[in-house]
């Protein structure tokens, strides 16, 4: 199989791309490699890719060469600006990059009638009841990048492609992850005596994800997509709530050193909790196999090895 993958030298994009040159399929992908965080990571993604055998393009979904669609079976669409609460001051980045380079793909994909695999986010249940099912009512969303997101899916669920899934996303985290995300960030203040801020004074939840798991769903989706001839919604997560103390202290076990904590009250772009229900891609043997405590263990071991 070929695949065309946005964003490959993006976090969940490399991790994805891996896995599937590790299968045996060939990989072609494109990245901007913008510098929303330090691009270093990315190119070091990429080199990994480039060594396992993939084609990588520097190019940008508002602009991408066409071309590169020939022979290609399915389409992984990855390739996003990223961040909630940034997008709160730079809302026509998010309208521009997320929503006028999605429609880019989706035409693509229409002019070479081939299916795809689009990611959305978990975000974009703000203002309802946890756990989220994928078929719930929407409130209006409180900030570019989750409504960016949820005018995705319906780019994609009014177009005329042979078919489509989208897949929301709760709070993935792992080896080689953003490093604007709380892990991250966490687990080098806290190992450089740095305070870290927690916001809604701790008493929030998440539905943390390792990337493995999100890279099941995907290969299962992509497994999907090129059987139906419909336009679907599934959420990726683990289905267990984790309270962010819990997620912090874990951090300080495994890092050996207690967080000096700054509590401050909820971001306007946070939701308090996040929950995913799986019973609908459950029913095509999705099944997390990632704990929270295994996957803070495995990212710190990575974080110190690739940075000290």
């Amino acid at each position: 199989m070929k695949v065309y993958i946005t964003g490959i030298a993006g976090f969940i994009g490399f991790h994805l791309a891996n896995n599937l040159l590790q299968d045996g399929h060939e990989v072609v992908g494109i990245d901007n490699f913008n510098d929303y965080y330090d691009p270093e990571i990315k190119f070091d993604r990429a080199k990994i890719l480039y060594v396992a055998g993939a084609s990588i393009h520097k190019a940008d979904i508002r602009g991408f060469d066409e071309g590169l669609l020939n022979k290609i079976d399915v389409i992984i669409h990855l390739a996003c600006w990223p961040g909630v609460r940034a997008s709160l001051d730079n809302k026509y980045t998010y309208i521009d990059n997320n929503i006028n380079g999605t429609q880019r793909i989706v035409d693509a994909a229409e002019k070479k009638n081939i299916p795809v695999v689009y990611a959305s986010s978990s975000s974009v249940y703000k203002g309802q009841t946890p756990p989220f099912t994928e078929d719930i009512q929407f409130f209006h969303h409180s900030n570019p990048y989750s409504w960016s997101k949820y005018v995705n899916e319906c780019q994609f669920m009014n177009s005329s492609l042979p078919a489509s899934i989208g897949f929301r996303f709760f709070t993935v985290y792992g080896e080689y992850g953003r490093p604007d995300m709380a892990l991250h960030s966490f687990t080098e203040k806290i190992l450089n005596d740095e305070q870290i801020t927690v916001f809604g004074h701790g008493e929030m939840s998440r539905d943390f994800t390792h990337v493995s798991d999100i890279v099941q769903g995907i290969k299962i989706l992509i497994d999907e997509v090129l059987k139906i001839n419909t336009h679907e919604i599934y959420n990726i997560g683990t289905g267990e709530k984790v309270p962010l103390m819990d997620f912090v202290h874990l951090i300080e076990k495994n890092v050996g050193k207690k967080a000096n904590i700054k509590f401050e009250d909820m971001h306007p772009a946070d939701v308090r909790h996040t929950l995913s229900d799986l019973t609908k891609i459950s029913k095509l043997g999705y099944k997390p196999q990632n704990n929270i405590k295994q996957g803070i263990k495995s990212f710190v071991g990575w974080f110190q090895n690739y940075y000290q």
